[in-house]
């Protein structure tokens, strides 16, 4: 009962759209409404300015993070439930019971918790996504790369136990699926091109 517990909780803590409630709370605004209808920090950036889309960054990794973090202490360390707890706050922020379940791409939470559950691997990752992204200015490509090759940096570098690296390739899988708009916009060459700024998109 308890692990079961464990993942209700980290799918309720993903839930928390802190992207929309940050808008909502500073301009009365709908983010779902403007731009690209995220309520992912990209989106809030664009919509609300850059301490409320940096807010909104540091939450989203923050509640996947703490979801993780939470399985542990709930389930005695055991490493699959906090797998299932990893998964569990992706799910619940891509489809939030609070919002009728049309949340976020979840790239912040998925860092989040798979940077407490494999931080070496997720902080390789994280360098290819900033290399990417500087390099490009699309936030979209640094995640799709980002989240295609953690599952070999899981692997390659952690060596966990094979459901993990099942996790992780899911997990990916997932960011990419989410991301097919973009990978539309891509492929025709009219993504948005990402600045620190509220006039800038990705």
């Amino acid at each position: 009962m308890v692990p079961l517990l464990a993942i209700a909780a980290a799918y309720l803590i993903g839930s928390i759209p802190f992207g929309f409630l940050l808008v909502k709370k500073l301009t009365g605004a709908d983010v779902r409404a403007t731009g690209s209808g995220n309520i992912g920090a990209t989106n809030v950036l664009r919509t609300a300015g850059r301490a409320a889309g940096v807010a909104t960054l540091a939450l989203d990794i923050a509640k996947g993070f703490f979801a993780v973090w939470l399985a542990e202490r709930l389930t005695g360390g055991d490493l699959r439930w906090m797998t299932a707890a990893a998964l569990a706050v992706v799910a619940g922020h891509a489809f939030p019971v609070f919002l009728r379940f049309q949340g976020g791409k979840a790239v912040a939470s998925f860092v989040g918790a798979f940077l407490y559950l494999t931080p070496l691997p997720l902080v390789a990752v994280l360098i290819v996504f900033v290399i990417t992204v500087a390099r490009t200015r699309y936030i979209s490509l640094g995640s799709i790369l980002g989240a295609g090759t953690f599952p070999f940096a899981v692997w390659l570098i952690s060596h966990p136990p094979i459901y993990i690296v099942f996790a992780a390739a899911a997990g990916g899988a997932f960011i990419i699926y989410r991301h097919k708009s973009n990978l539309a916009r891509l492929r025709a060459g009219t993504e948005n091109v990402f600045r620190f700024s509220r006039r800038g998109s990705a």
